[in-house]
């Protein structure tokens, strides 16, 4: 697949990115400085062996735990670090290793002592869930860190034993327990537990009886919180202002293409899928605009949102004059791709592209399996597609290539 124009959305308006809220226990670089001590300053910390040696004696003479959590994650980094030009790497992962062991061991120390240390309890439920740095993956070990964390009432470790109730990782089933730390998790703050809160109520699932008011309350808290790794409930919001009952929220398009650009921003495909749309079709008060509708269905698509994906295939059936070349290949390149993640449409859209031999050589047995593969999943178009192809046998008439629009009417790329 050749590589993409590039489209500036510099034109769109501008939404305050809201400071990340970073989950507690990452293993990113340490930026870390406690404020119980001054003991160490991490903000660009050397990866010697010399600067290690003199941070583990200066760490001993600190008593605060969070010191100490912030010395093992440099350990840690400092593994990743260390020695990267040295020509002895063989000497250079054995020290490596050892930081790691040494890591583990401060970790371990401050999630089981006397007053053990909640950070350290989740980072260390965070590695042996993930089998993360070179320890076996131990879902039980997992969620048992998890609910000690929990009991200290850390928001992050107390939507992780709602998650682990809900799916049954190292515990059994509980979707009423679920739902509690899930609720107590929103209540601490935790912003995708707040979501989830809201999802649960919404749709009353769990056990828990539906309550739109409260699930619409805890969708704008997350929305407010909203971050990277969180924009769901904006996307959420930005579905129910579209909805044109108005039974949650009043109907407000302006309101809705608000919040989705705000979660393109942040990342999220579907929102930046929807606003492909908007600009496609005109709606949400939008201008149609192929030049941001293309650019949004790409940044889409480049992370893998088939819907996206076969959006852009029909921009580059036609082409945009002034905007983007048309491009047989690539349009069925795009479908392609959609139709292998298993999208109905994009399959049938392969199809069809196989039949009247657009981006690929005409073949029809390839077009059946693909329209097949369509069928299976309950795509209409595709099945009457093969009773036609059956009914005329060895007698098909060629099919014309679509314009931009009959390829819509015959929902090709849509």
């Amino acid at each position: 697949m050749h590589p993409q124009p590039s489209f500036a959305l510099s034109d769109e308006p501008e939404f305050e990115r809201r400071p990340a809220l970073a989950r507690s226990g990452t293993t990113a670089s340490v930026t870390l400085q406690t404020q119980k001590t001054r003991a160490v300053d991490l903000r660009a910390p050397p990866y010697t062996k010399e600067y290690i040696d003199d941070y583990r004696q200066r760490i001993k003479a600190d008593p605060d735990p969070e010191a100490h959590f912030a010395y093992a994650k440099y350990l840690i980094d400092a593994a990743k670090k260390f020695g990267a030009d040295s020509k002895d790497q063989r000497g250079v992962r054995k020290y490596r290793d050892t930081l790691i062991q040494e890591s583990l061991k401060v970790i371990r120390r401050l999630a089981t002592h006397n007053q053990p240390f909640d950070e350290a309890q989740f980072f260390l439920a965070n590695c042996h869930g993930t089998g993360s740095l070179g320890l076996q993956v131990d879902h039980e070990k997992a969620y048992h860190l998890y609910l000690q964390a929990a009991k200290q009432n850390h928001a992050a470790a107390t939507y992780r034993v709602a998650v682990c109730n809900e799916i049954g990782a190292g515990t059994r089933k509980e979707p009423p327990r679920a739902a509690a730390f899930y609720r107590k998790a929103a209540s601490l703050g935790d912003t995708a537990a707040m979501y989830k809160l809201g999802m649960i109520l919404l749709q009353g699932t769990l056990g828990e009886a539906r309550n739109p008011r409260e699930a619409i309350g805890w969708l704008r808290r997350a929305a407010e919180q909203a971050d990277e790794d969180n924009p769901h409930a904006l996307h959420e919001l930005a579905l129910l202002h579209e909805s044109t009952n108005g039974q949650l929220v009043q109907y407000d398009p302006l309101k809705a293409k608000e919040l989705y650009t705000r979660a393109a921003y942040l990342g999220y495909t579907q929102s930046q899928y929807k606003l492909g749309q908007c600009y496609e079709y005109g709606t949400l008060g939008s201008p149609v605009d192929p030049r941001r509708s293309i650019a949004w269905y790409t940044k889409a698509a480049e992370k893998g949102n088939s819907e996206a994906e076969l959006a852009l295939s029909g921009w580059y059936l036609t082409g945009s004059e002034g905007v983007l070349k048309q491009s047989d290949s690539e349009a069925y390149l795009w479908a392609r791709r959609a139709a292998n993640k298993g999208l109905s449409k994009a399959e049938y859209a392969v199809g069809y592209y196989a039949e009247v031999g657009i981006g690929i050589k005409q073949d029809m047995d390839f077009a059946k399996r693909w329209y097949m593969r369509a069928a299976v999943q309950g795509n209409k178009r595709a099945m009457n597609r093969l009773t036609e192809m059956k009914r005329q046998g060895s007698k098909r008439t060629n099919m014309s290539r679509p314009t931009r629009q009959q390829a819509k009417d015959e929902c090709v790329i849509c």
